[in-house]
């Protein structure tokens, strides 16, 4: 019988490899992380819940928080989210700049503050414009962007773009990330049939680390409860901003095209619908707000819970659930 490997994305299986191995971690944040051959991690910090910064009102999926230092003495943060949301970014850019302003203490100067890395990995597709997955973000001047401002860079890594050019490519952000994106319950890539997988130690360890065997019956039981509530939550935001958005233009060129008739020119046609447009999209979000709202509360999760994803008050949502 083959192996059963858990999904390394899942909080649990990823903790369990990262968040108690400092090795691994270490080689992993080496291997995606921008870093000059002399500026390689040396050390890392788990961070307690009490340091890690955090916005109200945001959902809570991060796996890890991480602080890490290289051989210059710089520091950074690690985070990973299975869901993008403009909450997610807020955060990071948020985390990243705390991370930045607590290494300065009294009586330092602004000299000895050390740059901050931000890796992100995220299990959706957030930018449908570009085929590239690693993305590297730095505050640059605008009309010399080789100009760079020292301080923050953000590195944001989305692994269903991910594609390796060769089963056999040897570098280790490739190994990495094939573990994230390839190891898994419904993976038909197994390490069981890929004698490659285990030619690294560090990944060979991992792949143990992540063997359904290894896990108690009540740590599978939380597993499988992360992931059924990662879908749901992912699920239901995508079914409703698809019918928001479909509502939104049908909506809009009825409206668009009745006035647009209505003022008998070609001119007042295009602007009736595209202020009706406009005006249907708005009623298709509100409406797609209302539906996704409703559609969490009837899934099980609580009102903290609706209101982490959604950012909307209590009372926004009290509201939202009335009939």
């Amino acid at each position: 019988m083959p192996t059963r490997y858990l999904d390394p994305k899942v909080d649990l299986a990823f903790k369990r490899v990262f968040g108690e191995h400092e090795h691994l971690l270490r080689s992993f944040l080496n291997a995606l992380l921008p870093l000059p051959d002399d500026g390689q991690i040396e050390s890392l910090e788990y961070l307690t819940p009490e340091q890690v910064p955090e916005l109200p009102g945001l959902f809570k999926n991060s796996i890890v928080d991480v602080k890490c230092k290289d051989a210059r003495g710089r520091t950074f943060i690690v985070e990973m989210q299975m869901l993008w949301s403009t909450s997610f970014e807020q955060r990071i850019l948020f985390s990243a700049s705390q991370a930045y302003v607590k290494q300065l203490h009294a009586s330092q100067s602004y000299a000895s503050l050390q740059p901050v890395y931000a890796l992100a990995l995220t299990n959706q597709v957030f930018d449908r414009k570009t085929p590239e997955y690693y993305h590297h973000y730095q505050i640059v001047r605008q009309h010399e962007p080789r100009r760079v401002l020292e301080g923050l860079e953000f590195v944001f890594i989305e692994l269903p773009k991910f594609a390796p050019q060769s089963r056999t490519d040897k570098r280790m952000q490739v190994k990495w990330l094939r573990f994230m994106s390839e190891v898994g319950e419904t993976s038909d890539n197994t390490p069981d049939a890929d004698p490659s997988w285990r030619e690294d130690p560090d990944i060979a360890q991992a792949l143990e680390l992540v063997e359904a065997a290894a896990f108690t019956e009540q740590e599978l039981e939380a597993y499988h409860i992360q992931i059924d509530k990662a879908r749901i939550e992912t699920t239901v935001l995508e079914d409703a901003r698809a019918e928001g958005k479909a509502e939104g233009k049908a909506e809009g060129e009825a409206l668009g095209i009745a006035k647009g008739k209505a003022e008998g020119k070609a001119e007042g046609e295009a602007l009736g619908i595209a202020k009706g447009k406009a005006e249907g999209k708005a009623e298709g979000e509100a409406a797609a707000k209302v539906q996704m709202v409703r559609a969490m509360h009837a899934s099980g999760l609580d009102l903290v819970q609706i209101a982490q994803i959604t950012g909307l008050s209590r009372q926004q949502i009290d509201d939202l659930l009335v009939p």
